[in-house]
Protein backbone atom coordinates (compact mmCIF):
# COMPACT_ATOMS: atom_id res chain seq x y z
CA UNK A 1 0.00 0.00 0.00
CA UNK A 2 1.36 3.30 -0.99
CA UNK A 3 2.06 6.29 1.12
CA UNK A 4 -0.95 9.67 0.35
CA UNK A 5 0.86 12.31 -0.77
CA UNK A 6 0.55 15.74 1.14
CA UNK A 7 1.36 17.59 -1.67
CA UNK A 8 -0.78 18.44 -4.59
CA UNK A 9 0.16 19.16 -7.80
CA UNK A 10 3.44 20.24 -6.06
CA UNK A 11 2.16 23.20 -4.14
CA UNK A 12 3.68 22.86 -0.17
CA UNK A 13 1.70 22.95 2.26
CA UNK A 14 -0.07 25.82 3.56
CA UNK A 15 1.68 27.12 6.81
CA UNK A 16 -0.57 29.32 9.32
CA UNK A 17 0.48 32.21 11.52
CA UNK A 18 3.55 31.67 13.48
CA UNK A 19 2.52 32.75 16.91
CA UNK A 20 -0.82 31.53 19.10
CA UNK A 21 -1.63 35.19 20.77
CA UNK A 22 -3.59 35.46 18.39
CA UNK A 23 -6.36 32.85 17.99
CA UNK A 24 -9.09 35.22 16.03
CA UNK A 25 -6.17 35.74 13.40
CA UNK A 26 -5.52 31.60 13.39
CA UNK A 27 -9.29 31.05 13.36
CA UNK A 28 -9.68 33.24 10.08
CA UNK A 29 -6.96 31.82 8.46
CA UNK A 30 -8.25 28.35 9.14
CA UNK A 31 -11.65 29.20 7.92
CA UNK A 32 -9.47 30.79 4.49
CA UNK A 33 -7.44 27.84 3.68
CA UNK A 34 -8.63 26.02 0.66
CA UNK A 35 -10.43 22.30 1.32
CA UNK A 36 -7.40 20.03 0.26
CA UNK A 37 -9.00 15.97 -0.76
CA UNK A 38 -5.98 13.69 -1.39
CA UNK A 39 -7.16 10.82 -3.65
CA UNK A 40 -6.95 7.12 -2.13
CA UNK A 41 -3.87 4.94 -2.90
CA UNK A 42 -6.13 2.16 -3.29
CA UNK A 43 -7.85 -0.37 -1.93
CA UNK A 44 -6.91 -0.92 1.79
CA UNK A 45 -5.97 -4.38 3.12
CA UNK A 46 -8.37 -3.70 5.90
CA UNK A 47 -11.65 -4.09 4.82
CA UNK A 48 -14.94 -2.83 7.20
CA UNK A 49 -18.23 -4.29 6.91
CA UNK A 50 -20.53 -2.60 9.14
CA UNK A 51 -24.57 -3.17 9.74
CA UNK A 52 -26.57 -0.45 7.94
CA UNK A 53 -29.45 -0.41 10.50
CA UNK A 54 -28.87 2.26 13.06
CA UNK A 55 -30.50 0.40 15.68
CA UNK A 56 -28.51 -2.28 15.81
CA UNK A 57 -25.46 -0.72 15.28
CA UNK A 58 -26.41 1.53 18.91
CA UNK A 59 -27.26 -1.67 20.11
CA UNK A 60 -23.56 -3.22 19.37
CA UNK A 61 -21.76 0.33 20.76
CA UNK A 62 -24.17 -0.09 24.19
CA UNK A 63 -22.73 -4.19 24.08
CA UNK A 64 -19.23 -3.34 23.24
CA UNK A 65 -19.70 -0.16 26.21
CA UNK A 66 -20.46 -2.73 28.95
CA UNK A 67 -17.68 -4.83 27.91
CA UNK A 68 -14.82 -2.10 28.05
CA UNK A 69 -16.53 -1.21 31.51
CA UNK A 70 -16.39 -4.07 32.50
CA UNK A 71 -20.44 -4.33 33.50
CA UNK A 72 -21.34 -7.93 33.06
CA UNK A 73 -24.75 -7.67 33.99
CA UNK A 74 -25.50 -4.42 32.11
CA UNK A 75 -24.12 -6.54 29.34
CA UNK A 76 -26.19 -9.56 29.65
CA UNK A 77 -29.36 -7.46 30.63
CA UNK A 78 -28.55 -5.67 26.71
CA UNK A 79 -27.71 -9.24 24.87
CA UNK A 80 -29.52 -12.03 26.07
CA UNK A 81 -32.90 -13.41 23.96
CA UNK A 82 -36.15 -11.49 25.46
CA UNK A 83 -37.71 -14.89 25.77
CA UNK A 84 -34.73 -15.86 28.01
CA UNK A 85 -35.91 -16.89 31.77
CA UNK A 86 -34.56 -14.52 34.37
CA UNK A 87 -32.85 -17.75 35.76
CA UNK A 88 -31.53 -18.85 32.55
CA UNK A 89 -30.07 -15.13 32.20
CA UNK A 90 -28.51 -15.22 36.01
CA UNK A 91 -27.10 -18.40 35.14
CA UNK A 92 -25.40 -17.05 31.81
CA UNK A 93 -24.33 -14.23 33.95
CA UNK A 94 -22.72 -16.27 36.46
CA UNK A 95 -20.60 -18.38 33.77
CA UNK A 96 -19.20 -15.14 32.85
CA UNK A 97 -18.38 -14.23 35.90
CA UNK A 98 -17.24 -16.78 38.27
CA UNK A 99 -17.34 -20.18 36.20
CA UNK A 100 -14.09 -21.76 34.99
CA UNK A 101 -12.52 -19.90 32.57
CA UNK A 102 -15.15 -16.72 32.72
CA UNK A 103 -12.49 -14.53 31.79
CA UNK A 104 -11.01 -16.39 28.83
CA UNK A 105 -15.03 -16.31 27.50
CA UNK A 106 -15.64 -13.14 28.38
CA UNK A 107 -12.42 -11.57 26.74
CA UNK A 108 -13.63 -13.70 23.81
CA UNK A 109 -17.33 -12.60 23.66
CA UNK A 110 -16.39 -8.92 23.92
CA UNK A 111 -13.80 -8.99 21.26
CA UNK A 112 -16.09 -10.46 18.93
CA UNK A 113 -18.88 -8.11 19.89
CA UNK A 114 -16.43 -5.21 19.45
CA UNK A 115 -14.98 -6.58 15.84
CA UNK A 116 -18.47 -6.76 14.16
CA UNK A 117 -19.33 -3.29 15.75
CA UNK A 118 -16.66 -1.97 13.80
CA UNK A 119 -16.69 -4.61 10.92
CA UNK A 120 -13.28 -5.16 11.74
CA UNK A 121 -13.24 -8.80 9.83
CA UNK A 122 -16.73 -9.08 9.04
CA UNK A 123 -16.54 -11.03 5.64
CA UNK A 124 -20.91 -10.71 5.38
CA UNK A 125 -23.98 -10.19 6.57
CA UNK A 126 -27.22 -12.12 6.11
CA UNK A 127 -30.35 -11.34 6.67
CA UNK A 128 -32.49 -7.95 5.98
CA UNK A 129 -31.18 -6.63 9.38
CA UNK A 130 -34.44 -5.23 10.44
CA UNK A 131 -35.49 -8.22 11.93
CA UNK A 132 -32.27 -10.18 11.44
CA UNK A 133 -28.61 -9.93 11.27
CA UNK A 134 -26.21 -12.60 10.77
CA UNK A 135 -22.23 -11.77 10.97
CA UNK A 136 -19.90 -13.46 10.01
CA UNK A 137 -16.07 -13.28 10.63
CA UNK A 138 -12.64 -14.03 11.65
CA UNK A 139 -12.48 -14.19 15.52
CA UNK A 140 -10.28 -11.14 16.01
CA UNK A 141 -8.34 -12.79 18.62
CA UNK A 142 -8.11 -16.05 17.50
CA UNK A 143 -6.38 -16.48 13.76
CA UNK A 144 -8.16 -18.91 11.57
CA UNK A 145 -11.36 -18.89 13.95
CA UNK A 146 -14.72 -18.02 11.91
CA UNK A 147 -17.26 -17.26 13.57
CA UNK A 148 -20.71 -15.96 13.58
CA UNK A 149 -23.43 -13.87 15.68
CA UNK A 150 -26.58 -13.69 14.95
CA UNK A 151 -28.96 -11.09 16.43
CA UNK A 152 -32.90 -10.72 15.70
CA UNK A 153 -35.13 -7.70 16.54
CA UNK A 154 -38.96 -7.84 18.23
CA UNK A 155 -40.68 -4.86 19.02
CA UNK A 156 -37.93 -2.41 18.02
CA UNK A 157 -35.05 -4.26 20.65
CA UNK A 158 -32.26 -6.25 18.89
CA UNK A 159 -30.80 -9.03 21.43
CA UNK A 160 -28.75 -11.91 20.31
CA UNK A 161 -30.30 -15.22 18.38
CA UNK A 162 -29.83 -18.35 20.52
Amino acid sequence: MGKKSKQQNGQQPRKGPSTSSQPAVVAAAVAAAPIIFYPSDGPSNVELLQTKSASLQAKLETLTKHGMENNRAGFVKEFVPLDLSEMDANLYLQDLTTAFEAETHWTNLISEIAAIRCGKGVDRIEGDQITKAVFYFEHPLLAGCDREVAFCCRGGEWRAEG
